[in-house]
């Protein structure tokens, strides 16, 4: 049987972002992240998995080993929602640094949302892209899923941008509580 997920990009989604987050001391969840969380995993039943651009890792500014820390640390902090992330993907590589082919992974390619489906057995028709960035809207279009763009971090600039591209997401949330909300009764309306 296939499982439905929610993908979620992690900076400006799930945790304020500084900037290329190395350190994993730094990591602030958004406020109602931890509950959102739990709700679609533990109530709704979804997989939780975080697809992210780590160009920082290119650029040296920050290596595999300190995203992987940060990583840890948002399932630390998550843990006393009794919630956590299945897994983590994320493309170190940058165009300006890495041959185009190394960069395929990158968002907005599909490519970590199909490799996350073929690992964790994912239903994608029944699946969501939650971020606040154009590419990540684009990632979760190219991947053939439902979009959610936050307006935390970079979402509302990005709003304004993917209008622009005549691209729009399935749905718009101020935050990611309101992101399973919207979730939950996106189900609901399907019953």
């Amino acid at each position: 049987m296939l499982n439905n997920a929610v993908f979620l990009d992690r900076d400006g989604t799930l945790n304020e972002d500084p900037g290329y987050l190395g350190d994993p001391e730094k990591v602030k969840l958004f406020s109602g992240v931890g509950e959102a969380l739990s709700i679609l995993k533990n109530k709704l039943g979804f997989r939780l998995i975080v697809i992210s651009n780590q160009s920082g890792v290119a650029r040296g500014l920050i290596s595999k080993e300190m995203v992987e820390s940060v990583n840890e640390r948002i399932n630390e902090l998550l843990a006393q929602f009794k919630v956590s992330i299945d897994a983590f993907y994320y493309c170190t590589t940058h165009p300006d640094y890495n041959s185009e082919e190394e960069s395929r992974c990158r968002k907005p390619s599909p490519e970590m949302v199909l490799q996350a489906a073929k690992d964790l057995k994912i239903d994608l028709s029944r699946s969501y892209f939650v971020g606040d960035t154009v590419s990540d809207i684009e990632c979760g279009l190219n991947a053939g899923l439902k979009t959610i763009l936050v307006k935390t971090g970079y979402g509302k600039e990005s709003f304004s941008n993917l209008k622009k591209r005549n691209k729009f997401p399935t749905f718009v949330a101020q935050n990611l509580s309101e992101v399973s909300s919207i979730i939950e009764n996106d189900l609901m309306e399907k019953n």
